[in-house]
């Protein structure tokens, strides 16, 4: 279908323009309204995405010649994979600019050009069907990223920002080096002529470990996941509510869209490796959270286990895992984006993020315990929520891979429930030591947390529009893995033929 105008260009450029026009604004009252009327009219530019037809093909396709010389492309499209991680952004942005409306003083005007930038570059990765295209958005937003932790962070902002920049920039030269690779052996850079062809079996080992280690530390997996605590502690609330709503999205969804496509023998050969890294993240991250005092960790932690369940899916090479992990991946931006902007809400009022000086919320704060009691729900699967439905998908897959790999998932579910349980018994009926004087959610509040509690339920009451999105693609991505998984072009040399034999020859 027409549109008459570029879907995908005009979502990552307006943004760009909107930051642009905000520098000329003055007022923080109006430059935050701004701000907020942009990513509003960004919506409204995405609507023809809802013309989207289930099927496995690319679709809203862009593609013009970039740089003639090199081969490069500026092509973008979007599939069953990408589309969902499109309109969680769009739908994450508005939210992180409520939740940080009255938590940002300083520099207000160029922590909304922070968000506006942040948007156009994670649309660019979600939709980028150009390999170099890709990394420059890939790159591009890694810089605001970097800013909203080391300007509006915490004390340790300095600290947290540079380990994060660190091992973002380790895995994106890594990511470079195989993106360099592939257009020596495969002449392209676009990727989905990348992936109608056969490289040999070394080749693909080699790619798979680089790409493989840039999107395990995006994601982050255990045990590359040492900056994601101090980012999201140090991070104000509106940048941790895009790093895990967003951001972690980033390292499962080039497992999608490069390994599994691009390399498939060597992707089918460390399945085991990956899959044992993915329960160790699953279980290392309840057990550590379990033992959390401050709640922003708590939920810091969490993530690495349930971006596990992620992994796992995708690594488990059958229709329900992979599903399972598309729908986490979703969920996961729901759940854990709605519980860090709530921990925000009650760090405005505590000024701290330790639980013992957040107690008795229940009797004071209803409104608010509500919320966290159903994202706490959500979080570890509860029937009826959202998280139930990626989990038990999930579940499914790797009953039917493995009974072993699916028996050790059952410990992660149980500590998954036992933290989110802990933390919220305690914040709802223990002791209140100054939470008589706080007042509950604002009209404001209520607005950024009412979106995430109507996704948890419809999500997982009717997911089956979900399920018409993504299974199209599903089912292609794996036919076209099963298929070409055993067809690896030889990487030894060609043997030429032994010269005949001539009379001067000794036998």
């Amino acid at each position: 279908m027409d549109f008459a105008y570029p879907v995908l260009s005009s979502l990552i450029v307006f943004p760009l323009v909107a930051a642009l026009g905000l520098l000329l604004v003055r007022g923080d009252a109006l430059v935050r309204k701004v701000t907020m009327v942009a990513l509003i009219i960004e919506i409204v530019l995405a609507l023809p995405l809802t013309a989207y037809h289930f099927n496995a093909d690319f679709q809203f396709v862009e593609r013009l010649s970039w740089v003639p010389q090199w081969g490069l492309e500026y092509h973008l499209a979007v599939d069953g994979i990408s589309i969902l991680m499109v309109w969680l952004t769009l739908f994450t942005m508005p939210l992180a600019v409520l939740c940080s409306w009255t938590g940002i003083s300083k520099r207000l005007k160029e922590f909304h050009v922070c968000l506006l930038i942040m948007t156009a570059a994670c649309i660019g990765v979600f939709t980028a069907m150009d390999l170099v295209l890709f990394y420059v958005f890939w790159e591009a937003m890694l810089i605001p990223m970097y800013l909203l932790i080391a300007v509006w962070g915490g004390d340790d902002r300095r600290y947290a920002s540079i380990k994060f920049f660190l091992y973002t920039l380790t895995g994106s030269t890594l990511l470079l080096v195989a993106i360099v690779a592939f257009r020596i052996a495969g002449g392209t850079f676009s990727i989905p002529d990348l992936m109608t062809q056969t490289f040999g079996f070394r080749f693909q080992c080699l790619c798979f470990l680089a790409m493989a280690l840039a999107f395990a530390i995006k994601v982050p997996m255990f045990p590359f996941h040492t900056w994601l605590p101090a980012a999201h502690v140090q991070a104000p609330a509106a940048g941790s509510v895009i790093l895990a709503a967003i951001l972690l999205k980033m390292g499962t969804y080039g497992f999608l869209r490069f390994c599994l496509p691009l390399t498939p023998a060597a992707a089918e050969y460390f399945a085991p490796m990956m899959i044992a890294v993915s329960v160790a993240s699953i279980l290392y991250g309840g057990v550590v959270a379990l033992g959390q005092t401050d709640i922003k960790k708590l939920v810091a932690y969490s993530s690495v286990g349930h971006m596990g369940f992620v992994t796992l899916g995708i690594f488990l090479f059958n229709q329900r895992g992979v599903e399972g992990a598309l729908f986490q991946m979703l969920n996961h931006g729901v759940i854990t984006g709605g519980l860090f902007m709530m921990i925000g809400t009650v760090y405005e009022r505590s000024h701290s993020r330790d639980i013992q000086k957040n107690l008795g919320l229940g009797k004071y704060m209803p409104a608010f315990m509500f919320f966290w009691g159903l994202f706490s729900l959500a979080s570890f699967g509860f029937p009826g929520t959202n998280g139930f439905v990626g989990e038990i998908l999930v579940f499914v897959g790797a009953f039917n891979h493995s009974l072993l790999v699916g028996a050790l998932l059952v410990p992660g579910a149980l500590l998954s429930a036992a933290y989110m349980f802990r933390v919220g018994l305690k914040m709802a009926w223990g002791q209140p030591s100054s939470a008589k004087s706080w007042s509950d959610l604002c009209l404001r509040e209520w607005l950024f947390l009412a979106g995430p509690a109507v996704m948890v339920f419809y999500i997982g009451l009717a997911p089956g529009l979900f399920f018409q999105m993504i299974t199209p693609s599903v089912d292609k991505l794996l036919a076209d893995y099963d298929t070409r998984r055993g067809a690896v072009v030889d990487a030894a040399p060609v043997q030429t033929p032994a010269p005949a034999a001539t009379g001067t020859e000794k036998n």
